[in-house]
């Protein structure tokens, strides 16, 4: 096999900007076709309900069924999914739940309760957390089965108080993964529905008869479900438009050159699309790097898709210093970052922008995506420059808390009449200056 024809740069070279640059492009244009088939899918389910659905679902999914009702997976049809599965399988998903479930309760805590205060003239001000009454998760579904996602999803609305949560995953030809079914019964979902695409985004985000409209659409999907997701927003919340995966490694030579090698493949072989960069002030570590993408590749089953990740998006990027390695970081945002290093707690102060940072050589992507606790649901593209990763406080929303007393209007009124009067608001300002005075 032809050795991988990824990029080596480094950051003492004239032209390493331009490069860099062309590294990090990506387009995030739409494509028209998708759009156009994908608007029209919109407006067929919001005028028809569940019959568009239903058709929609024989043409994409080859499934014939009288209703949509027929298509809804019962608790007990999930439970049997969970007793099918093999002991070790069970074990896993059930550790990872409670690790995740463990990790947002903590979240919860930190973030995502009930607080106010009193001004020393009695006013009180805060704020009061709710849960959203109910939500949407889309699951990718047939061979592409991804119970981790289902858990990512469901467990932090589960922990946030979320009303009801709906489950729509695709099964293609009638073709149910029992491991994504049985993660959603150890989840706690609510109801599922055998639907997917953008019918089923539609679906949520309006309601049919069979299907209840949701206050929120979370999870992955194809360009369809995202081009969807991106339209029904205003109408209910999303959690975010995710581009393609990536992976940031800043090694200090010290990390197994095979440990890091096979870190850049966990996300170069989720689709050619995705990114494996490497920043590195160790140019001979660097090389090992390389040679071990060369001499493991060979035994990957995915090797196809992550050689074409690698020579299309990746790079080996050397830098002059590891501070130097942070700020290159900083402005790319990745959605991983692995600080694999001797002493990472060094570095990570100086790290502003990712969508989860791990820290140290045995913190592989790979235990992050599944069972480590954190969500996996993360900004990709640089917008962890602006964005987190999904949480508890997706789930929820805040309203502000304002009680005023007589002698706190006596303060209040004078500065907000002041102002009104300023914007031209008399209304507003002849408000709050009746409070001044006593009743009649």
């Amino acid at each position: 096999m032809t050795a991988v024809q990824i990029r080596r740069l480094s950051t003492r070279a004239p032209g390493f900007e331009a490069e860099f640059q062309r590294v990090l492009h990506w387009s995030a244009e739409t494509d028209e076709a998708i759009e156009s088939r994908v608007a029209a899918i919109l407006a067929d389910v919001r005028q028809r309900g569940d019959a568009a659905v239903l058709e929609y679902t024989k043409q994409f999914d080859g499934l014939d069924v009288a209703s949509v009702a027929a298509l809804e997976i019962d608790e007990a049809a999930l439970q049997r999914s969970l007793d099918e599965i093999t002991p070790a399988q069970r074990a896993a998903l059930e550790a990872a739940a409670a690790r995740v479930r463990a990790y947002h309760e903590r979240q919860l805590d930190a973030c995502g309760r009930d607080w106010s205060y009193r001004d020393a003239d009695g006013t009180l001000l805060g704020q009061k957390v709710t849960p959203l009454d109910r939500v949407g998760i889309y699951v990718p579904g047939g061979k592409a089965a991804y119970p981790s996602s289902v858990l990512m999803n469901a467990v932090p609305a589960k922990v946030a108080g979320v009303g009801e949560i709906v489950m729509v995953v695709p099964t293609p030809r009638g073709e149910r993964n029992p491991l994504v079914m049985a993660a959603a019964h150890v989840a706690g979902v609510d109801r599922v529905f055998a639907i997917g695409g953008a019918q089923a985004v539609a679906a949520l985000a309006y309601g049919t008869e069979a299907v209840p409209r949701v206050d929120k659409i979370t999870g992955p999907g194809n360009a369809y479900v995202a081009s969807a997701k991106r339209r029904v927003f205003g109408q209910v919340g999303i959690d975010m438009i995710a581009g393609p995966s990536e992976i940031l490694v800043l090694a200090d030579g010290s990390t197994p050159a095979d440990w890091v090698a096979m870190d850049l493949f966990s996300q170069a072989e989720h689709d050619e699309l995705a990114q494996s960069i490497l920043l590195c002030p160790d140019e001979a570590y660097i090389e090992r790097v390389r040679s071990e993408i060369d001499r493991l590749l060979p035994g990957m089953p995915r090797r196809e898709v992550i050689r074409a990740s690698l020579e299309g998006r990746g790079a080996l990027i050397l830098t002059r210093s590891m501070e130097e390695s942070c700020e290159i970081s900083n402005r790319i945002a990745p959605e991983h970052l692995e600080v694999s290093s001797r002493d990472p707690h060094r570095w990570q102060p100086l790290l502003r922008h990712a969508g989860a940072i791990f820290l140290g050589a045995f913190a592989s992507e790979s235990l992050g995506d599944y069972c480590a606790g954190p969500n996996h649901v993360l900004p990709t593209s640089g917008t962890a420059r602006f964005s987190s990763p999904l949480g508890v406080y997706d789930f929820q929303k805040r309203s502000s808390l304002i009680e005023v007393s007589e002698a706190g209007a006596g303060v209040l009124g004078p500065i907000a009449a002041e102002l009104a009067y300023g914007e031209g608001l008399q209304a507003h300002a002849q408000a709050a200056e009746m409070r001044l005075r006593k009743p009649r």
